[in-house]
């Protein structure tokens, strides 16, 4: 059984999701030519979690869409199984916005490719930045790099980063498991 380390617990949790907040509040101001799409699943998990905070901070109704990217990943078919696909869920354009992507954990990068290419069936944003709650930095595949990100993680190894919510398993944490 791999060894389980809290590395991040509730209230460092909190404290970086705020702080991710002031960090966009301060590059996007009043979120006017803005918006949050959060990646399934993970990322609509963070993606709800920033914008109810940005929405007190700011009072301002932020755009915020949900995005599958299932059918663009390039294990697709390698699959044993079939992927499961979750609802895309964007009801305003793109066109000319300031998008903010959320994902959970960054990994490999494949996961940012394939939603970039997703998006581009939304429209032509002016510009696309990503906002990431875990950098895992090594065994990057692409050259992918968050603009904003909660914590860094340096993994060796089967390690494996868990992410955990408290709306899905009862209490946000960030656990290391394994080496």
């Amino acid at each position: 059984m791999p060894t389980a380390h809290v590395i991040h617990d509730q209230k460092r949790f909190a404290l970086t999701i705020e702080r991710l907040c002031r960090h966009l509040i301060e590059n996007h101001g009043d979120f006017s030519s803005s918006c949050l799409i959060g990646i399934q699943a993970g990322g609509v998990l963070l993606g709800k979690r920033i914008l109810e905070r940005l929405e007190d901070l700011t009072g301002k109704k932020v755009p915020f869409g949900k995005l599958d990217i299932t059918f663009y990943r390039d294990d697709f078919r390698t699959r044993n199984k079939p992927l499961e696909a979750h609802p895309t869920e964007i009801d305003f354009l793109l066109e000319d916005k300031r998008v903010i992507l959320l994902d959970d954990v960054l990994f490999s990068g494949r996961t940012t490719v394939s939603a970039m290419n997703a998006l581009q069936d939304f429209g032509r944003p002016r510009q696309v930045e990503l906002l990431v709650l875990v950098d895992r930095r090594f065994k990057r595949v692409v050259p992918v790099q968050a603009n904003y990100f909660g914590i860094k993680v340096d993994t060796l190894g089967d390690a494996y980063v868990d992410v955990q919510w408290e709306e899905t398993d009862g209490q946000d944490q960030i656990i290391l498991l394994g080496s």
